[in-house]
C-alpha cells in the first residue's frame, strides 16, 4: 500500500489529501470525488456568490421566509445548537461585523459604527422554522465559521465511501483522519506557534477524528502598542479582550473541534480554560505570555 499526496487550493487555503491505496486509480478516484465534494460546499455556502444557498437567504432578508434544503437545514440546526450551547458567542449572523473591522487599514472603527452595526447581529432575532428562515432587514449569515471544517468531514467520508481506510484531509489547517497509518501509527500533527509560525510548539499524534486550531495571529492590527485580533465577540463587536494566543482542539468531527476552538478564543485568556475543561475534549491552549495549558501539553517538544 502506497501513500499518495494531493495538494490543492481550495476555501481561499491551501488543502491537501494523503491517502493510502492499493494503486494509484483508487487514490486518484477518491481524491477527485473529495475535491469536487469540497468545491460543492464551497460553492454552496460561499457568502460573496450570489447563488448560493447563503446567497440566496441573505438576498431575502426582510422579505418572505425561504425553505432552504436537508443538508443546509442540519447546518442551522447545528449552528443554532451552538449559539445556545456557548451563550449566544458562536454567532453565523455577527459576519457583518467585517463591515466596520477592516484590519488591512489598521484604523478602528468608532464606537457608533459597531453600535449601528450590533443591531444587525443576533441569532435570536433569526426565524428559523425548518426549512424555513427569514432574516430582519440588513441581516446576513455567514457559514464561513465552521463551513471548512464540515467540508473536512465530509471529504473524509467521501474518501471512506471510496475504499480509502488510512489518510487525512486538510483544509487550510482544519484537519479530519480518516484513519491511522497502515501499520497502526498515529499521524503526527504539528502546532505552530501563533508568535512564531516556523515553529511547532507542540506535536500531537491523532489516529482518527478532528483536530483544530483558532488564534489571533491571522488576521490583527496593533494600534498605539495593543494588538486587535479579528477575532469579534458578537455580543460587543469589538474584539476579544485579553484573548488567547491560540487554541488547538480535537474532537471526533473536524465541525466538533473548530466550533470549540473559536468559542474558546471568543471566552478569552480568563474563561476558556475552564470552558475546554467542562467540554472534556483534548485540547492545547497558549496564552499571550507564551504559557502553555490543557491536556496536550505533554506532547509539547522542548
Amino acid at each position: 500500500m502506497q501513500l499518495y499526496h494531493y495538494p490543492f487550493t481550495a476555501m481561499a487555503s491551501p488543502c491537501e489529501l494523503r491517502l493510502y491505496a492499493a494503486s494509484q486509480a483508487l487514490a486518484d478516484a477518491a481524491a477527485d470525488a473529495a475535491k469536487a465534494e469540497v468545491i460543492r460546499i464551497e460553492q454552496t455556502y460561499s457568502r460573496y456568490r450570489e447563488d448560493s444557498v447563503v446567497g440566496r437567504i441573505n438576498a431575502a432578508a426582510g422579505g418572505a421566509p425561504l425553505a432552504v434544503d436537508e443538508e443546509t437545514c442540519a447546518l442551522i440546526n447545528y449552528a443554532t445548537t451552538a449559539y445556545a450551547e456557548s451563550d449566544g458567542l458562536f454567532d453565523i449572523s455577527s459576519g457583518v461585523l467585517r463591515e466596520v473591522w477592516n484590519f488591512k487599514l489598521g484604523q478602528l472603527p468608532s464606537p457608533a459604527a459597531v453600535a449601528f452595526c450590533l443591531k444587525r447581529v443576533g441569532w435570536n432575532k433569526v426565524q428559523w422554522d425548518a426549512p424555513n428562515i427569514s432574516l430582519q432587514q440588513g441581516m446576513e449569515l455567514d457559514f464561513g465559521g465552521f463551513g471548512k471544517e464540515y467540508a473536512a468531514d465530509r471529504a473524509a467520508t467521501i474518501c471512506t465511501e471510496q475504499g480509502i481506510a488510512h489518510g487525512l484531509v486538510e483544509l487550510g489547517g482544519d484537519i479530519r483522519v480518516i484513519g491511522p497509518h497502515p501499520d497502526g501509527s498515529a499521524w503526527q500533527i504539528g502546532i505552530r506557534n501563533p508568535r512564531d509560525p516556523d515553529v511547532a510548539m507542540a506535536v500531537i499524534p491523532l489516529k482518527t477524528g478532528g483536530l483544530a486550531s483558532s488564534g489571533d495571529y491571522e488576521r490583527f492590527m496593533v494600534i498605539d502598542g495593543k494588538r486587535y485580533s479579528h477575532i469579534l465577540n458578537p455580543r460587543t463587536g469589538r474584539p476579544v479582550d485579553q484573548p488567547m494566543a491560540g487554541v488547538t482542539v480535537v474532537a471526533p468531527l473536524c465541525l466538533l473541534a473548530g466550533t470549540a476552538a473559536t468559542v474558546a478564543m471568543l471566552q478569552g485568556e480568563k474563561g476558556a480554560p475552564a470552558w475546554l475543561n467542562e467540554m472534556g475534549l483534548p485540547h492545547l491552549w497558549i496564552d499571550q505570555a507564551g504559557v502553555l495549558g490543557g491536556d496536550l501539553v505533554p506532547k509539547v517538544q522542548s
